[in-house]
């Protein structure tokens, strides 16, 4: 039997409120972490993502009194991301009441925590965060998607499915991948991305970015072979709640918890 496929709400951080913009900007306020976190677990969410977005940027430790407050508050795996550097940074997140840890600009500046944090934690432990954009390569024929850093901000040069590729290699235990172009649109996943990295790598990939129905978690999961999807803006703003998510793609045969 196929294992199912995982629903996850994003809790998206910025100075203690869970924010959501549109292409990684233009921010706007969608409430209290530990508020949502409990309300979607009590839901059916499968898991819990908690990204403080400007930790990295600000070149500051996670918000990890915030982190504690919304593991209280929850009974379902829970990840967190935001400024993780060290074994350290990892095991203080870990100790607030998180399941795993997710590292992206770190990762990319120092390949070689990723088997740090494997090797302490354990594979499971460890999710590669990747923000991907399309660029336009120098002979104008070709559009790849490169891996962005510092909450999208600086753009890295590395190709997103070798960089996925990469880290498993070094020990990751899933990618957690955002499409740039897509995050906020509402207009459904960005499934040539997701299908790619998918194909690429032997670990679960998580697919982020674009969902505005349960249509496009449907189409997500026909397509690719993506297996979770992470949601933000459709949830907080409660266009559609994660059980009409779960009914719609369990009407169409795709497995699902409830």
């Amino acid at each position: 039997m196929p294992l199912a496929k995982r629903i996850i709400p994003c809790l998206d951080v910025l100075n203690g409120r869970v924010v959501k913009g549109v292409k990684f900007v233009n921010l706007k306020d969608a409430g209290d972490p530990a508020e949502l976190g409990g309300f979607y677990s009590d839901e059916g969410a499968d898991e819990i993502v908690f990204l403080d977005i400007t930790a990295s940027v600000e070149k500051r430790k996670i918000l990890s009194e915030v982190v504690r407050k919304v593991a209280m508050n929850i009974d379902i795996p829970f990840t967190v991301g935001g400024s993780i550097k060290s074994v350290g940074d990892a095991e203080e997140i870990l100790l607030r009441g998180a399941d795993k840890v997710s590292i992206n600009t770190a990762a990319v500046e120092n390949p070689g925590l990723i088997t740090e944090l494997s090797d302490v934690f354990g594979r499971n432990c460890v999710v590669v965060a990747i923000d991907a954009k399309r660029t336009l390569q120098s002979n104008g024929a070709k559009v790849k998607f490169e891996v962005y850093i510092y909450g999208g901000r600086i753009p890295t040069g590395l190709d997103a499915t070798e960089w996925a590729k990469m880290a498993e290699d070094l020990g990751a235990g899933e990618i957690l991948l955002t499409s740039i172009d897509y995050d906020g649109t509402n207009k459904g996943y960005d499934l040539e991305l997701t299908e790619a990295v998918a194909k690429a790598v032997n670990i679960p990939v998580i697919a982020s970015g674009g969902a505005g129905n349960p249509g496009h978690f449907l189409r997500l999961f026909k397509s690719t072979k993506a297996d979770a999807a992470l949601a933000a803006s459709i949830f907080h703003y409660r266009k559609y709640s994660i059980k009409e998510v779960k009914e719609h793609l369990y009407k169409n045969d795709i497995p699902v918890r409830f």
